[in-house]
């Protein structure tokens, strides 16, 4: 028996678009939810209208995998209902609650795919509130979306394939990055190659980026550990230890980060089951290989679901979008299905030898200072939490939510959980997995008060 379909998307990201595109070509309409102006997600994301510039300015190499992502958006359009600059602040079996255009309304749902994509993964270090600090997201998007850097003389600082790209861009940019500090170490990347070398495209990208930095004079410090970001109400140099002891430099902008992070909140307001990822170090929702989550008629795609890349957002966006059709009872292709899956395990073994390559600093805990501002929203340092598990015997993230108000600020955690969770895992001698994660929270993200003043109607799918 076939079932009516009233898919909706949530996300326009590499997933989102494969998602509607797969959609459309079996004869659905599905709404698609985007937070942002306009289709790509963070890293496709395109400029404002009227302020265009080449793809291959703003993409490099990934200029036309973002060429052909964005054109399969701009074909199917007038298939779908686009609702960008929308935000799904909270989600119930069958609805989704949206703020647009300053006005909350909501949307009904029979399929979900959820694509929501990541963010950056933070580690804070001394002086990571100052003017002129970002995360390396943040500085990437100045970038592509303004056409701006974060600054002409830019420290770039944490771990992950994104440090390595940002800044090549960055510099390609005329800005003049004057260090690179990677606390992976050299030792850790050749130990992973092999695994990396399932996709040497994407391998040899990495080695290209960093031997263009390094050719063009970009000083690269590898197995690192950041200090302290120093400055008189602005930013103005950056200290990091190495084997040889603390070294500072000047600049006046730091862009850092911990590779990536998966949004899980929606899936999590949803009822998704969520399972602890060793490799990622993270909970996150749990889904089978076509992407059906645990909660019927709930899809997971792309990284919101487990970071594993953009080109492996596409294979699964439309691997669920299939899912999402043979669960209703439309006929797909079998053998195209058993294909996507089978690229998408590929990746996970690939994603593995990342992960090794530039690993997580699991002494970070141990080093933060007591007074290390956590959470910035709150001012909660470091020591206060440590004291927190002295005091009360905390040993679950959401208890020492409660009683620090770690995590209660605008970020809802998003910034400051993971710091906050490797802090008590540390001060009550357990594991990140033992501690828990933050439950997810309905608003998702702070709404304005205003909103309540202009609602909209509710508009069914």
């Amino acid at each position: 028996m076939t079932t009516p379909l009233q898919p909706v998307i949530v996300g326009a990201g590499p997933a989102g678009v494969r998602a509607a595109q797969t959609l459309v070509a079996h004869g659905a309409n599905p709404v698609v939810i985007d937070e942002a102006p306009r289709w790509g997600g963070q890293i496709y994301r395109q400029p404002p209208a009227g302020f265009e510039r080449s793809k291959r300015a703003l993409y490099g190499f990934e200029a036309d995998r973002a060429d052909a992502l964005h054109t399969a958006m701009d074909v199917v359009l007038d298939r779908i209902d686009y609702r960008p600059d929308t935000l799904v602040w909270n989600a119930e079996a069958g609805r989704l609650d949206l703020l647009s255009c300053g006005g909350l309304g909501s949307v009904s749902y029979g399929q979900l795919i959820v694509a929501t994509g990541a963010a950056d993964r933070v580690l804070p270090f001394r002086g990571w509130t100052l003017p002129g600090v970002y995360t390396l997201g943040a500085a990437q998007v100045a970038l592509k979306y303004q056409g701006c850097v974060i600054g002409p003389h830019v420290v770039l600082a944490g771990t992950g394939p994104l440090l390595y790209l940002v800044a090549y861009q960055y510099a390609k940019a005329g800005a003049e990055v004057v260090a690179v500090l990677d606390t992976a170490s050299f030792g850790d990347k050749a130990a992973a190659a092999p695994a990396m070398l399932r996709r040497p495209a994407l391998f040899a990208k990495g080695l290209y980026y960093l031997g263009w930095l390094r050719a063009h004079g970009v000083a690269v410090h590898q197995g690192v550990r950041l200090v302290r970001a120093e400055g008189d109400g602005q930013v103005e140099s950056m200290v990091w230890k190495d084997a040889g002891g603390e070294h500072k430099v000047a600049c006046d902008a730091v862009g850092f980060g911990y590779a990536l992070r998966s949004e899980t909140q929606l899936a999590d307001l949803l009822g998704c089951r969520f399972s602890y990822s060793e490799l990622q170090r993270a909970a996150l929702p749990e889904r089978d290989g076509a992407g059906r989550s645990s909660v019927p008629g709930v899809y997971l795609a792309g990284d919101g679901a487990g970071i594993m890349g953009a080109d492996a957002a596409e294979w699964a966006g439309e691997r669920a979008a299939l899912a999402l059709l043979a669960d209703t009872g439309h006929p797909v292709d079998a053998a195209r299905a058993k294909a996507l899956e089978e690229r998408l395990a590929g990746t996970a073994l690939f994603r593995a030898g990342l992960e090794r390559a530039f690993p997580f600093p699991q002494d970070w805990a141990a080093s933060a200072p007591d007074e290390l501002v956590v959470c910035r929203c709150e001012e909660v340092t470091a020591g206060e939490l440590r004291q927190c598990v002295q005091d009360t015997g905390a040993r679950e993230i959401n208890r020492l939510k409660a009683l620090t108000r770690v995590g209660m600020g605008r970020c809802q955690g998003r910034t400051c959980g993971i710091a906050a969770a490797e802090i008590l895992a540390h001060a009550c001698a357990a594991t990140p997995e033992a501690v828990g994660r933050l439950r997810g929270q309905a608003p998702i993200k702070p709404l304005p008060f205003a909103a309540a003043l202009s609602t909209l109607s509710e508009d069914p799918a």
